[in-house]
């Protein structure tokens, strides 16, 4: 975030009324401040690395090049060493929407549907600003489960799970758990551990594992054998 302590954020959505609309219910935030709009997936990448803003509200359908292939290209082709990358908050019409998985793999830092409340939209974008994923325990149960049913030819490109080879049991402990979609509250009380010793061992398995968010975790662990889809 900038000096200001203000949250900087770029809309991108391929709807005029939407973006107008959400600028309006941003705007009126104290801490949050709509830097530009992109109509869509191809401006939203050169807005982002023109602006440098600290949150990306991404539509994840749009003409073009779609909000999952966007932020794709924004996250990997990031121009800017000095810069941090910006986190991504995709927005959907559908929680189940089956973009909205390519998207968490690509790195968005997660995900809103577009009849939230200002408040909860609000809300998000500072959670995800903060470095935090935009996923209830709950929500992420849910993702997860309807993951296995995403069509490959979304999935691209398609990444071959990683061995959890440098976690120690502990980490394995707190990762699949993590992946089943517990709360770092309820992980600390299942291991016996500390809420802040449970939020430094996730903190080290996404630096371990090169993942964004918890969301990503979990699908690794999905991914890697650790656990098994209802039904698989």
């Amino acid at each position: 975030m900038g000096g200001t302590g203000m949250i900087r954020v770029l809309i991108a959505d391929d709807q005029a009324l939407v973006r107008a609309a959400l600028k309006a219910m941003l705007v009126r935030r104290a801490d949050l401040d709509v830097v530009g709009e992109a109509a869509d997936g191809r401006q939203a990448v050169a807005m982002a690395a023109g602006l440098c803003p600290d949150v990306i509200v991404m539509d994840v359908r749009m003409p073009g090049l779609t909000g999952v292939e966007a932020t794709a290209s924004i996250l990997s082709g990031w121009p800017h060493r000095d810069r941090p990358r910006p986190r991504v908050l995709v927005l959907t019409t559908f929680d189940l929407d089956e973009y909205v998985h390519a998207a968490l793999r690509a790195g968005a830092g997660g995900f809103m549907l577009k009849n939230s409340s200002p408040e909860q939209l609000a809300e998000a974008i500072r959670v995800v600003a903060a470095g935090d994923s935009m996923l209830a325990p709950s929500v992420t149960r849910r993702l997860i489960g309807a993951f296995a049913a995403v069509p490959a030819a979304l999935l691209d490109p398609p990444e071959r799970p990683r061995a959890p080879g440098p976690l120690t049991r502990r980490e394995l402990d707190v990762l699949i758990l993590v992946a089943k979609g517990l709360s770092n509250a309820q992980i600390a009380a299942e291991l016996d551990l500390s809420e802040a010793g449970v939020k430094s061992r996730v903190n080290r398995i996404l630096t371990r594992l090169g993942l964004e968010n918890r969301v990503q975790a979990a699908i690794f662990a999905y991914d890697s054998g650790l656990l098994r889809l209802p039904g698989g």
